[in-house]
């Protein structure tokens, strides 16, 4: 019976209260122990909410660059009915400017011959 039993301690590992001990102690000597908590919680509640809005910040942008192709096709459409429109008034310009040149002269001719005949100049 000279084999060792199980009851005595090993030297090499410590008693099983020690950790414990330890740890109270440890908590004991630093009074933050619920600070530190608190702490944990504030950084993780910080991270998902920068998660969050992050997420959000990255779907706003996606949906203002969406926005801005529509806006930058509705330019160029607006901008397509513009000339053309400017080119059918320019069409209608260049099909009427002969017939002005043509009603203008008539008027001339016209009032040339009231004015010899007789007009407001004729009375006094």
């Amino acid at each position: 019976m000279d084999t060792p039993t199980s009851a005595a301690p090993d030297e090499t590992t410590p008693p099983r209260e020690a950790p414990l001990a330890t740890q109270l102690s440890k908590e004991k000597s630093k009074p933050s122990g619920s600070l530190e908590i608190s702490a944990e919680r504030f950084n993780s509640s910080v991270a998902r909410l920068t998660s969050n809005s992050i997420d959000e910040l990255q779907g706003l942008s996606s949906e203002l660059q969406k926005m801005q192709e529509f806006l930058r096709s509705e330019i160029d459409r607006v901008q397509h009915q513009i000339d053309s429109a400017l080119a059918g008034i320019n069409i209608i310009v260049e099909t009427i400017s002969p017939w002005k040149s043509i009603a203008a002269a008539q008027t001339h001719l016209s009032g040339t011959r009231n004015g010899r005949i007789g007009g407001p100049a004729a009375k006094y």
